[in-house]
Formats: C-alpha cells, sequence, structure tokens
C-alpha cells in the first residue's frame, strides 16, 4: 500500500491506499480507539486486488499524532479531502468500534458519496439509544485508567477485546509505543466527544452491523441489537470474537463484508 499524507487544521494525517486499474470500488477501513489502521492487516490480505482500499490513522491516533482540537466533525471533513484527492466519488464504509463515529459523521455529511456502511463492533449514532447514566460511565473510563501501571493498562486493555492470541498481540503492538497520557487522551476524545457530536441520522443506503458474539466491552452488543430492532438493519454474530472480532475471526468478518459489497451491485 502507498502511504501519504495530508495537512489538515490540527496537525498532519496519515492515510494508506491500494488501488489498481479497472477496480470501480473502494473499501474504506476506520480503526479503532488506542488502535491505527494495521489493526486491518488481515481484511488487507483478503481484500487488496478485489477493491481499491483505504486506510487511515485517525487523528490522534498512529503516526497521525500529535493533532489538536480533535472532533468527530473534523475526522468526516478530513475524509472527504482525502477522498477528493484521489478522485474517489463512492465508498463502502467499514468502521470499527470508535471507528464507526467519524463513519457515521461522514455518512451523515456525504451521503451520496457512500454505497454502504459496516458497522464493526461499534455503536450508532442517535439520542434515543444512550441513557443518561450511559453517558456518564462512557465519560468515567478515561479517568479509571489513571489507576492502572502502563504496563498494566495495555495488558488489560487488550485482553479485554480479545479472545485469539492474534489479536491479543496485534491489540498489545499498537498499544506499545503509546504512553499512558496518550492512551488516557484517545479514549477520552472517544468516549467524552461521542455524546457531545451525537445526533439523530437516517441513512440512505445500506447498512450492515457486525458485532463478536462474545463482545464484552461496554453495551456495545446490546447497542447494536437496539440498532438492528429499531431500524431493521441486518445484524450478525461473529462466531467466537469478542470486541476486536476483525482479528479473532478474519475469515467470518471479510466474508461478511465481502458478501455485503457484492450484494451493493445487485
Amino acid at each position: 500500500m502507498k502511504h501519504k499524507k495530508i495537512a489538515a487544521q490540527g496537525g498532519t494525517v496519515h492515510y494508506w491506499i491500494s488501488n489498481k486499474a479497472g477496480l470501480s470500488d473502494c473499501i474504506v477501513f476506520t480503526h479503532g480507539v488506542t488502535a491505527d489502521h494495521t489493526m486491518f492487516e488481515k481484511q488487507i490480505d483478503y481484500f487488496a486486488g478485489r477493491y481499491t482500499l483505504i486506510l487511515w490513522d485517525v487523528p490522534m491516533h498512529g503516526l497521525s499524532r500529535p493533532y489538536q482540537n480533535f472532533s468527530y466533525r473534523d475526522t468526516a471533513e478530513i475524509l472527504h479531502t482525502i477522498l477528493e484527492k484521489e478522485d474517489i466519488k463512492k465508498v463502502i464504509l467499514v468502521g470499527m468500534s470508535m471507528g464507526g463515529y467519524p463513519s457515521q459523521h461522514f455518512a451523515a455529511l456525504y451521503p451520496e458519496m457512500v454505497k454502504g456502511f459496516v458497522a464493526l463492533d461499534t455503536t450508532p449514532l442517535g439520542l434515543q439509544y444512550y441513557s443518561k447514566s450511559d453517558l456518564w460511565w462512557l465519560k468515567q473510563a478515561a479517568p479509571m485508567a489513571r489507576f492502572f501501571p502502563a504496563g498494566i493498562l495495555r495488558m488489560s486493555m487488550a485482553w479485554s477485546i480479545s479472545k485469539t492470541k492474534y489479536a491479543y498481540e496485534k491489540m498489545k503492538s499498537m498499544l506499545e509505543p503509546l504512553t499512558k497520557r496518550e492512551i488516557i487522551g484517545q479514549m477520552r476524545i472517544a468516549y467524552e466527544y461521542f455524546p457531545l457530536e451525537n445526533k439523530d441520522v437516517t441513512f440512505p443506503f445500506p447498512v450492515l452491523i457486525l458485532v463478536g458474539e462474545k463482545d464484552s466491552t461496554g453495551k456495545v452488543k446490546p447497542y447494536c441489537e437496539e440498532w438492528a430492532r429499531r431500524t431493521g438493519y441486518p445484524l450478525h454474530y461473529i462466531k467466537g470474537a469478542k470486541h476486536f472480532s476483525n482479528g479473532d475471526n478474519p475469515q467470518q468478518v471479510n466474508d461478511e463484508i465481502n458478501c455485503f459489497a457484492d450484494s451493493l451491485d445487485v
């Protein structure tokens, strides 16, 4: 994949693109909190050559740090700038955990550019889904992390979202370059900024919800189930997987994304 970067208001944002002549569709993968674009390496192996692929380090993550004045609206605009630069008119969005929020904000701003959205172990935008107590607990995640030594914090975070050795080691490797202060800062923007920018949305394109059948991160799984119930979006459980389902069971996740992408052309 070609490594590129763009200048944004808050700093430099890095992205990677794989494109070949004759590939009509583009998939954009957006990673979760405290992770980076490499969490989709199993998806690159599967989809490279089938689709144009774009992966990026979301502001404040990976190589896209340091970064000032983060907002989800800003991430949506940055993604739009990347697509304009690459002359890409339509995309299939795949957003994992926190990565679902830049994806949904982009889709709300530029619905005409979205063919479909795969919500991967993430939760919906929408005021009706979140109680006051839910939002209060979201705000406690970053402060609670301060009580853990850095090494234990990395291990506990990697263990909590992973079922397989591969997923655990992959998550740990993404956490390793981060200081405890950076980890807490990323958690703060993920969980504290979400309710500030949360809003009701409707999407005019197909949406597929994927969640690990053993996902025990917060209330992600119940939110996904309520999301499917309210909207009628299909919800598929990833067998044997926790929150990092595309690392725990990449074969099923890849097949689900591929079948969904194929269905968009029918």
